[in-house]
């Protein structure tokens, strides 16, 4: 596994809902990391030589803004190019944006934002503006990420996993499942990038774990990598979705909205099975 990124879930709290979130976040949502796991994670990072970059996500990540500000430091000071996602709530005004912004003038490298209607309806384009305005002010680089403002039927960018497989799949077009031979969202056999929650479990794809690395050491992971012999991965990446459910669990229907539909109610109903691999509760809807 040629491992560049780790992207750290700060928490599954947020303060939206979104219908179309792939991690069920939401303000109901409980835990957060530490200050102690992330320098912890940071630490097992350092012995991994590819891994570049630190992302902090969530969630909402700036709920948690001075462990945020903290790790970015941190994780700037270990060598790594931090990077946040955030959906910019923080940015009221320009000047507010500019004043959250301004302890990251000199750690952070990316910063990216949500700016569409399914996030903020009418306000998305003025927290975005802000936060872009904000972030030239102090000298930082912005992006910018976007999801159609599309009611009814298929919306392109919207992995229908997570919430989005309870409130918007039932509005989009679907095809049979037996077509969704491949896994099209992740490259799950050399995955540049992973994902480690405040729990320590390692997401090679949001809800599918390949080891925690409270448990068992991130270099370790990473050397013993051996998708085709994970059970829920070798599957997947014979023949996508279609060949999970033919394995090991049949389709509850006929149709789906995507791969991703297909194999999030596949997992979703395999949890029993295989608990330390099909988790955490959070994925799933729980908390």
């Amino acid at each position: 596994m040629a491992l560049g990124g780790l992207h750290l879930l700060v928490t599954y709290q947020c303060n939206r809902e979104c219908d179309h979130c792939f991690v069920w976040g939401g303000p109901w949502q409980k835990g957060a990391m530490t200050l102690r796991q992330v320098r912890e994670i940071l630490r097992q990072a350092r012995e991994v030589p590819s891994v570049r970059e630190i992302w902090f996500e969530g969630g909402e990540p700036f709920l948690y803004y001075p462990l945020v500000v903290e790790g970015v430091r941190l994780a700037a000071e270990a060598g790594f190019n931090p990077g946040i996602v955030s959906n910019a709530y923080w940015a009221q005004t320009e000047e507010d944006a500019a004043a959250w912004l301004k302890p990251f003038a000199a750690t952070l490298k990316n910063l990216l934002v949500s700016c569409d209607p399914i996030h903020w309806s009418e306000e998305a384009g003025k927290l975005a503006a802000n936060a872009q305005a904000g972030a030239k002010a102090v000298g930082l680089p912005l992006g910018v990420m976007a999801i159609p403002d599309k009611k009814e039927g298929t919306v392109p960018g919207v992995m229908y996993r997570g919430r989005a497989a309870e409130k918007l799949a039932p509005k989009a077009e679907t095809k049979p499942w037996q077509g969704f031979d491949k896994c099209g969202a992740e490259n799950l056999r050399d995955p540049g990038r992973v994902h480690v929650d405040f729990l320590g479990n390692l997401h090679v794809c949001q809800g599918i774990v390949i080891g925690n690395v409270f448990q068992a050491p991130l270099k370790d992971i990473v050397a013993a990598w051996n998708p085709d012999a994970h059970p829920i991965l070798g599957p997947l990446l014979k023949g996508g979705p279609a060949e999970l459910a033919r394995r090991l669990r049949p389709p509850m229907r006929e149709v789906f909205v995507d791969a991703c539909n297909l194999c999030y109610e596949t997992r979703k109903a395999l949890r029993a099975d295989y608990p330390g691999i099909l988790a955490p509760d959070h994925m799933y809807g729980g908390s």
